[in-house]
């Protein structure tokens, strides 16, 4: 263990010292140090609990950890991948605590999980923990907190009743899951009694102060980086997406009250900054915050955004990002065909797509970076020609630009109305497809891994019966054929793998987050997928799976 990570450290807030009888907290992240400190959610919420004196908080991570106490009351993890449930299994086993929720007793700490991943679908992991928090920390983790803080002296099942009453707290032991039969779907979700509710609401933060970092450190993935919320959530709603679906509604940080303030506070002591947020150029005073951030007491400073929607760059935006020592931007296109941007309600042309490249070299980008999408529902082979197509127009219309397409297989995510279709088995021939075509024309052409993608869609669609599946992959070892050892082993225990990735489920199955409601209700999102059907193509099937379409009727 060592010390110097958080010598470096630049703290951007003051910790509050702990009072004598305050509850010991230990604060995980499932990964390295230098990933960890780099999560904008992680380093938020560590300060909100730094800054209670009715807490005293311990920071952990995989490679190193401050000072931990012997017998914590609380044992907290921000969960931002998927596939960290390794290191979550692997934490608990270090602290010598039971991975599950019904193996702890009075002597044992409660172990509290956040961030996207939990929030998105907890039932995977639900064995492993006592209370998920659901949704935006702003308020959410104070009313956790407190409410712990009323019941902290009473025995274990007294405070997570008690805790299983405040909104954004979800008790996973607390509610029974019934299965049609051991390999079929569920059957019914249910509370163990009428005192707990029969559903938890996500909790959503609507202020418009959203996060900032609260530390600065040369140790961080991005060194030295401050970063500043700009926007939450996104106005796009492609019906894919979890960032825009699970976060709405779409919230922008307020230019003086938030945005100016916080950009102050950070480059006082760091010259680099981070523009966060799923669509950050469409904040709506975007063009002011460029302006301030053109100042020349500025002109020193490096800064990046995440990726931008596509008809907002234009040659300003190009040229103070090269200003500032950025030398490319991202936008996110999905596909090269049109239609296939209708299903997934991506609002964009053709025509915009290559005007982008274009204003993006006049304002003197060196590259541009695409992300793009294969397997789509209702996506055919012409589609994916007419992704080849776009890129050799944007080849030719922005000559020497360097162009990379980054592609990812579709994963259905939980609230989104995608939740329903599976991954088509014919992605990983697409990708191979693409490869193929676009690197003898110069496109840096980087694919996700395809089996990997296959896991993540396994976890974000898994339900409870996962969890023995998941020890016993952190039991073989964190690899593909584990998954396959662990899914041969517990064959007739749980659904086949197809089931939980492949298969298009009918949207009268009972899903395993069914007792989550996130911001939108199910006949919301099945009007959004509704008009998404609408765009398949007469002769779209999905191989050897069921049609798509079809399948999606109750």
């Amino acid at each position: 263990m060592s010390f110097a990570a958080f010598a470096a450290e630049q703290l951007l807030f003051t910790p509050t010292a702990a009072a004598v009888d305050a509850a010991s907290v230990v604060f995980a992240f499932p990964n390295e140090y230098s990933i960890g400190i780099t999560s904008l959610g992680y380093q938020v919420i560590w300060a909100r609990l730094a800054q209670r004196p009715d807490l005293q908080v311990s920071r952990l991570f995989t490679d190193i950890h401050e000072s931990l106490p012997t017998k914590p009351e609380l044992l907290g993890f921000s969960v931002s991948w998927e596939l960290d449930y390794i290191n979550i299994l692997r934490l608990l086993e270090s602290l010598h605590i039971p991975l599950r929720a019904s193996q702890r007793g009075e002597a044992h700490p409660l172990v509290f999980g956040g961030g996207p991943v939990l929030t998105a679908n907890p039932e995977p992991f639900a064995d492993f923990f006592d209370v998920v928090l659901l949704g935006d920390g702003e308020t959410l983790l104070d009313d956790f907190i407190n409410t712990y803080q009323a019941v902290r002296t009473t025995n274990r099942t007294a405070q997570l009743r008690s805790l299983a009453q405040v909104p954004g707290v979800y008790i996973p032991s607390l509610y029974t899951i019934t299965y049609r039969d051991l390999d079929g779907p569920i059957a019914c979700i249910q509370p163990i009694d009428n005192a707990i509710p029969a559903q938890v609401h996500k909790q959503t933060y609507r202020g418009n102060v959203l996060s900032a970092s609260t530390v600065v450190t040369e140790k961080a993935a991005w060194e030295n980086i401050f970063m500043v919320e700009v926007v939450r959530s996104c106005p796009e709603m492609c019906r894919f997406c979890l960032a825009s679906y699970l976060t709405l509604p779409f919230r922008t940080a307020s230019l003086e009250g938030s945005l100016i303030p916080a950009v102050e506070s950070g480059l006082a002591v760091t010259h680099r900054l981070g523009l966060l947020g799923a669509s950050v150029t469409q904040h709506p005073e975007f063009e002011d915050l460029l302006d301030y951030l053109n100042q020349s007491k500025y002109d020193s400073v490096r800064f990046s955004m995440a990726s931008v929607r596509t008809n907002t760059v234009n040659q300003k935006l190009a040229e103070t990002l090269v200003k500032h020592d950025t030398r490319s931007i991202t936008i996110a296109i999905e596909s090269g065909s049109e239609r296939v941007r209708q299903i997934v309600n991506k609002k964009l042309q053709n025509d915009e797509i290559i005007q982008a490249a274009v204003n993006a070299q006049a304002g003197g980008l060196s590259a541009l970076k695409l992300y793009g999408m294969a397997g789509v529902p209702g996506e055919e082979m012409d589609d994916l020609a007419q992704t080849i197509a776009i890129i050799k127009a944007i080849k030719q219309a922005a000559p020497g630009l360097r162009l990379t397409l980054g592609c990812s297989t579709f994963v259905p995510k939980a609230h989104t109305p995608f939740q329903w279709f599976g991954v088509n088995p014919q992605a990983q021939k697409r990708l191979k497809y693409l490869q193929k075509q676009l690197r003898p024309q110069g496109i840096d052409f980087r694919p996700e891994s395809y089996n990997w993608s296959v896991i993540q869609a396994l976890i974000s669609r898994g339900d409870r019966r996962l969890s023995t599946l998941l020890e016993l992959v952190r039991h073989y070892g964190d690899t593909l054929g584990s998954y396959r050892r662990a899914f041969k082993e517990l064959r007739s225990q749980l659904p086949p793998l197809e089931f939980y990735v492949h298969a298009d489920w009918p949207t009268d199955q009972i899903l395993p987050w069914e007792h989550l409601q996130g911001p939108l209700p199910k006949t919301t999102l099945l009007k959004h997928l509704a008009s998404a059907t609408e765009h398949f193509s007469n002769s779209h099937s999905r191989d050897s799976l069921t049609e798509a379409k079809g399948a999606l009727v109750p």
